[in-house]
């Protein structure tokens, strides 16, 4: 079965937030899947959000370091096989606001999958608000990383996740954001209208960097879609 998973750590998004995207996904996945909030704390979660698992973080050190490294776990087979995951497991990112239909974005054959060409100033190709792995694909994006090992690799402000996953798998597929995937990163490349308006094609929605659903509540379509 499907599984989409969201982290939450620190004090900048909240279970509300984790409640928002759950509805969006509920209001436009057709397709059974399973939903893991992957968190440091020991929460009170809503009844509604336990439809899969809640899972600790194991590698809480890395919390300490820019990056959300933290991420790279989900490439870990024994992880992987802990959590049972054996479909496909979709990460998306709290600040991602949900516009129309999912199933075509999750129906691909290629072993990973990521969010292409949606930086504006960030060089790196790819952005880890959107991945999808299967199980075993790529167990050297985990194997092999180290916080030494991503000090010796070129990036733009610090090192991250993103910059690590195109320097082990740099041909990895991609959604290109845009019309054509239907997944757009705010005011970024591919964002063609006036941010008052939602484009015609959009899916998905994604926050890269400071900007988050939170501070454009005045925007009819995020009033409809972030709820």
């Amino acid at each position: 079965m499907l599984t989409i998973c969201t982290w939450l750590s620190g004090d900048a998004y909240s279970l509300e937030d984790v409640a928002k995207l759950k509805r969006g996904i509920d209001r436009h996945l057709k397709q059974p899947y399973r939903f893991m909030l992957i968190t440091e704390h020991e929460r009170e979660v809503p009844e509604f959000l336990c439809t899969g698992w809640l899972c600790p973080i194991q590698d809480r050190y890395l919390l300490d370091h820019k990056g959300c490294f933290v991420r790279l776990r989900m490439f870990d087979p024994e992880w992987q096989k802990e959590l049972e995951i054996d479909d496909r497991l979709v990460c998306m990112d709290l600040d991602s606001v949900v516009t129309r239909n999912l199933d075509a974005l999750f129906d691909r054959p290629e072993p990973f999958v990521i969010l292409g060409g949606v930086n504006a100033m960030n060089p790196c190709p790819f952005n880890g608000s959107l991945m999808m792995i299967r199980p075993g694909a790529h167990p050297e994006v985990w194997s092999d990383f180290s916080l030494k090992a991503v000090q010796n690799m070129p990036c733009y402000q610090f090192p991250d996740d993103q910059q690590w996953i195109a320097k082990k798998v740099p041909a990895a597929a991609t959604w290109r954001a845009g019309r054509t995937s239907g997944v757009f990163g705010f005011r970024k490349p591919g964002w063609y209208t006036r941010e008052e308006s939602l484009p015609h094609e959009a899916r998905l929605v994604v926050f890269p960097g400071w900007r988050k659903p939170s501070k454009f509540l005045n925007l009819p379509w995020i009033q409809e879609h972030w709820k």
